[in-house]
């Protein structure tokens, strides 16, 4: 690989001369920070995953995915609304603090209240109580089979520390900023050192954390690098030793460069184009009109118009796979016989549009964000460019992912055309089909990504069937059942799931996971100590 422009290291180079590494000090990078230290100020894989180290949840996942016991060492279900979970004993919060079970119950509340952003992933719960100081029991609004699976990126926090430190509200770091914004009080493997918002964070192990295997690294710096070159030339020059955002135009290059390594699996994220579907659209103060989009025949002639096999093997480098519904595989739910695209084919598109109306095309503003998913405005042009060949003549609005999710999420501006993802959060197919294919509803808190106005009482029905049944067979088909539904009424064009990508030095030992997160108690350089 061609070495790096000079002005391009400087911050990182000053960083590492400034500040020598330790044998075991490592050091990775991402595209974005972490918008706030506070868990319940943002729902994003990248604040999550930081936050993650150093906060708690009562049930987490295991390096191969599956629940296993974190705050809580057991959990049943005692009634058909309630869920009993016994709290690890002898577990204290950074600042010395014990966990008890009055920290679960303040921290569902606060997670509720005005000001989180992670209520949506808690709204299936009408209340949790505290039946002593090891004992809690979530009830839910309706039977929940799989709420252990819903819950794991909830992180619990001390009531006192909250109550010490004026936080017991959640600040939006976007507007303002409180004591959590910029400090930690968890119960996990690592401790915040220090932190620099949009330059470093550093963490270091957590000589109080209850669990068996300490982490093998004596310190951990996180420094974002929001310029794709200069990300990569840290990675080349030795600042840094690990990216987790990997540019794909970058990676052959990276694949030749000696003593670095690239590491792929397949994730769960689904990018898909979204359909604004109400059957009229007003533009300009003029007269209603048609909205072709609320026509399937148009949405199932965009999907023969477009080559997602092109689309995977160029704009994404052959690191994603095809998509031919709204989940993909390691979900539950997801059904590989279903999972076949309409065949691409212009001609039969251009026919189909013809039947509904739009022989001559229309044209229609697409919004795409500039900087959430991978390689997401190549992937809008590509898309654009397709449906340029039947006669759909498209405007690109391209936005940082702010400003794009700020309009998409606002019915007053709204979008008719679009880009997102969706990563199940649970890795269970109900999490996608409540937030984007239920019909919208504040009250039964559902479809609150479904911006398009997609309804259909029927699959709501089996979203409510399925969320009711336990898990098994029964509630399997349920689910691969909604998931037909919604690809039979082309509800949603899936795209392709993005491989994640890692890039790091070969002294690094990591393996990445397709839900996107990162585990520091999971990293280890090789040469230093084993946790012990």
């Amino acid at each position: 690989m061609a070495r790096w422009p000079i002005v391009l290291l400087a911050s990182v180079l000053t960083a590492a001369v400034a500040a020598p590494a330790a044998a075991a000090t490592f050091r990775w990078s991402a595209a974005a920070d972490a918008a706030s230290l506070d868990p319940y100020s943002r729902n994003e894989t990248l604040q999550l995953s930081l936050l993650g180290n150093v906060y708690e949840p009562l049930v987490r996942r295991g390096a191969d995915g599956r629940l296993e016991p974190a705050l809580a060492i057991g959990w049943r279900r005692v009634a058909p609304l309630v869920w009993r979970f016994d709290l690890r004993p002898n577990v204290r919060f950074q600042d010395g603090t014990t966990l008890t079970a009055n920290d679960v119950v303040f921290s569902y509340r606060r997670a509720v209240a005005q000001g989180s952003k992670i209520a949506l992933a808690l709204s299936a719960i009408r209340e949790v109580r505290a039946i002593n100081e090891r004992t809690v029991d979530i009830v839910t609004a309706m039977p929940d089979s799989i709420l252990p699976e819903e819950i794991v990126a909830w992180s619990i926090m001390s009531a006192t520390w909250c109550h010490n430190h004026g936080v017991d509200a959640v600040a939006d770091p976007a507007v303002s900023e409180n004591y959590a914004t910029t400090h930690a009080d968890g119960t996990g493997p690592f401790r915040v050192a220090s932190r620099i918002p949009g330059e470093e964070t550093v963490f270091v192990p957590n000589p109080d954390w209850w669990g068996q295997s300490r982490p093998a690294l004596e310190r951990a710096i996180f420094r974002p690098i929001t310029d794709d070159a200069a990300r990569i030339a840290a990675l080349d020059s030795g600042a840094i030793d690990l990216v987790t955002s990997v540019p794909l135009e970058h990676i052959d290059a990276l694949r030749r460069e000696p003593g670095l390594r690239i590491a792929h699996t397949a994730g769960t994220q689904t990018v898909f184009l979204g359909f604004g579907q109400a059957p009229a659209a007003t533009a300009h103060g003029r007269l209603p009109r048609r909205n072709p989009l609320a026509d399937r025949r148009v949405r199932f002639a965009f999907a023969q118009a477009i080559d997602e096999t092109a689309i995977a093997a160029a704009v994404m480098r052959g690191l994603a796979t095809p998509a031919g519904l709204l989940v993909g595989p390691g979900v539950t739910g997801f059904d590989a016989a279903l999972n076949r695209r309409p065949v691409y084919d212009p001609g039969a598109a251009r026919r189909l549009l013809a039947d509904a109306g739009y022989a001559g095309g229309f044209a229609l503003t697409m919004d795409c964000p500039d900087d959430r998913y991978v390689n997401d405005v190549a992937i809008c042009r590509a898309v654009a460019a397709d449906l340029a060949k039947i006669g759909v003549r498209i405007s690109l609005r391209t936005q940082s992912r702010r400003a794009f999710f700020t309009r998409l999420l606002d019915p007053a501006a709204g979008s008719r055309f679009y880009l997102m993802g969706w990563r199940p959060a649970d890795d269970d197919a109900i999490d996608a089909l409540v937030n984007l294919a239920a019909t919208r509803s504040d009250r039964r808190h559902t479809g609150a990504y479904n911006v398009g106005g997609y309804s259909n009482p029927a699959l709501d029905d089996l979203i409510v069937r399925a969320g009711r049944e336990a898990v098994g067979p029964q509630r399997t088909a349920l689910l691969r059942a909604a998931l037909a539904m919604v690809k039979e009424d082309m509800a949603y064009l899936p795209l392709h799931q993005p491989d994640v990508v890692w890039a790091m030095r070969d002294t690094v030992v990591a393996v990445p996971a397709g839900n996107g997160g990162f585990t520091l108690r999971d990293v280890r350089l090789k040469g230093s100590a084993p946790g012990r």
